[in-house]
Parts: structure tokens; sequence; C-alpha cells
């Protein structure tokens, strides 16, 4: 493989000038330009992408930070920052931080030692102080969770509006024993989705029963099950459920089929992203659609916007109510 200094031998010129060639500097004259050019590609040079990096304080790589792989509900969204980066001549690492202090801690120092442009963080579980501290200094963009007071720039959708609206429709079609599936509140999303369903029940008069709100305790299909079979314990049993995922949603559609109940006759339920397995359910999940893809590609836009030294805002998307047979 030839080598930089072999390039700059057969053109007759230095190092440095077969370097500012490459990086397309414009103190080069036209002649030297082309001679360069003809002896790189007459000696099949390829210039070191990492030696390049280096010298312009660029990676060209954003770390997307996620708190697990195996979570569907980031499919889409991964696909769309991947679009849209690699558009724009950037590539993506998949930080997986299993809520780890430890796996946050590294990626942190990759941005702060230059190996990544910036950070797209969908976890809920990150250390939002370390976060907001990183972001004063480096490009860090938040989507789909965020934290409450904005710091840090985002893109979601209203998911207190979204939630009202799952339980409204519920409540339109004569539900008045609603239960909630929810999910750890010290997560933002968590404890907006279930303002929207306190919202709707006061709005037309029904009581908010504590006994009828699950947390669970990790986002897992098994959670759903858990949370009909301990709901379903009580004397007065709920008959409809609105979970705050399609996982549990969907974990809840086995456990009310396994009772011998049937969807919706006996029990309606609604869940809350759709996932592509929403549509796979029998019967078909009814859920709140969040625009997984658009998402994406709008945190990209804003994380490139934010590296080129661009004003960034956060970003409220819609969603969409999905009607289906589970309702």
């Amino acid at each position: 493989m030839s080598t930089i200094q072999e390039v700059a031998k057969y053109a007759g010129v230095s190092v440095a000038t077969v370097s500012r060639v490459i990086n397309k500097s414009d103190t080069v004259t036209e002649k030297t330009r082309l001679r360069v050019e003809k002896i790189i590609e007459e000696l099949n040079y390829e210039p070191s992408a990492l030696g390049r990096n280096l010298r312009t304080s660029e990676s060209r790589l954003l770390l997307v930070l996620l708190p697990s792989i195996s979570n569907p509900f980031y499919s889409e969204i991964i696909n769309g920052i991947q679009d849209t980066v690699i558009s724009q001549g950037y590539n993506i690492l998949l930080c997986e931080t299993d809520s780890n202090p430890e796996r946050e801690a590294i990626y942190f120092n990759m941005l702060r030692n230059r190996l990544a442009d910036g950070i797209i963080s969908m976890d809920p579980t990150v250390n939002k102080d370390k976060l907001i501290e990183l972001a004063a200094n480096y490009p860090i963009v938040h989507c789909s969770e965020y934290d409450e007071d904005g710091t840090v720039a985002h893109v979601t959708i209203n998911n207190e509006l979204a939630a009202y609206q799952a339980v409204r429709h519920l409540i339109k079609l004569g539900q008045k024993n609603i239960a909630l599936i929810n999910t750890d509140e010290t997560f933002l999303y968590a404890r907006e989705r279930r303002r929207g369903y306190e919202k709707a029940l006061l709005e037309f008069g029904l009581p908010i029963r504590k006994e009828w709100i699950y947390h669970a305790d990790k986002l897992e299909f098994q959670r759903g099950q858990q949370a009909v079979r301990k709901l379903f314990q009580q004397d007065d049993k709920p008959t409809a459920f609105f979970a705050v995922s399609d996982i549990y949603a969907i974990g809840a559609l086995k456990e009310i089929n396994a009772k011998g109940l049937r969807v919706p006759d006996d029990i309606a339920l609604v869940g809350f992203d759709k996932i592509s397995f929403s549509n796979m359910t029998y019967p078909t999940l009814t859920t709140v659609a969040q625009p997984m893809y658009r998402m994406g590609c709008t945190a990209a836009d804003m994380i490139i916007n934010k590296i080129c030294g661009k004003e960034v805002e956060s970003i409220i998307l819609d969603h969409e109510l999905v009607i289906r047979e589970s309702t």
C-alpha cells in the first residue's frame, strides 16, 4: 500500500503539500493540485480517514445512547437517524447503556476526547445532570425522552395529550373502569402519560383509583402479564386497560386471552408507540402512533446543525391514535 511520503516523492512536492491537496486547501496552485492528484491515482493511494479526522478535529461519528437494543420502539428511530446522517457524511455508533453509569462514562468520555462529534440520547435512565453539564460544551440532543426544564434541545411528542386522547377514546366507548399499566415514574414520559390518563378520567367525572394504577419496574413483555394478574386479583376488576407501551399491552393481551376473556368484548385495550408487533396480535392493538422514523430524522438534523454551530430549538411532533380491533 502506498504512503503519503511516496506520493510526495513522485509528485516532487512536500508531504505538507500532498496533505493540503487531500484536504482541498485553496493555497495549492491548480497545476500542483492536478500533478498530485494524478500521482495519487497512479499509486492508488488512500488517505487515512482517522489521520484526517484527527487533524480537522472531526470524527464524523455520532453516538446514539439507548437503554436496550432489544426494545423494538427504537428500531424505526435508529433507521431515521442512520439514513439522515449517512446522507450528510456521518456514521453512528449504537451505545447500549443498560442503565449502567460506568458505560455512560465511557461514552461521555468519547465525546470529551473528540472521538465522537455529538450524542443523540434516547435513554430515559441516563444521568440527566451529567448530560446537561456535558451539553454546555458539546453537541447533544434528546430524542423521545428529555429533561423537563428543556436545557437540552429535544424532539418528542406531547405525551400527556396523547395519553388523554387514548383514555378519552375508551371512555367514549362506554368504558368507566379503566386501569393504567405504567412504568417507573422517575421517567418523564411515564409521569406525562399518567397525567393524561388522570385528566381524561376527571373530565368525565370518573374517580382516579390508585389501586388501578400499576407500575412495572422494567419495560418487558412479562410485566404486562403481571399487571393483569395483579389487577384481576381485586374484587372490583377493571374492564379496560391503557398501557404506556405496546410491549406492556401485548403482554396484557396474552394474559387476558389466557384467562378466557375476549378483547374487546370483555376487556378493551389500548397501547402506546405503534411498534410493528402491534399489528400482528389477535386482535390487533389500538395504539398511539409515534412518528418514530421522522423523530430519528429530526434528531439527526438537529445534532448535525448543532455540530455546525447553528441554533437548535426543541420540536414537538404530531402523534396519532390508531384505532384497531382491541377497542
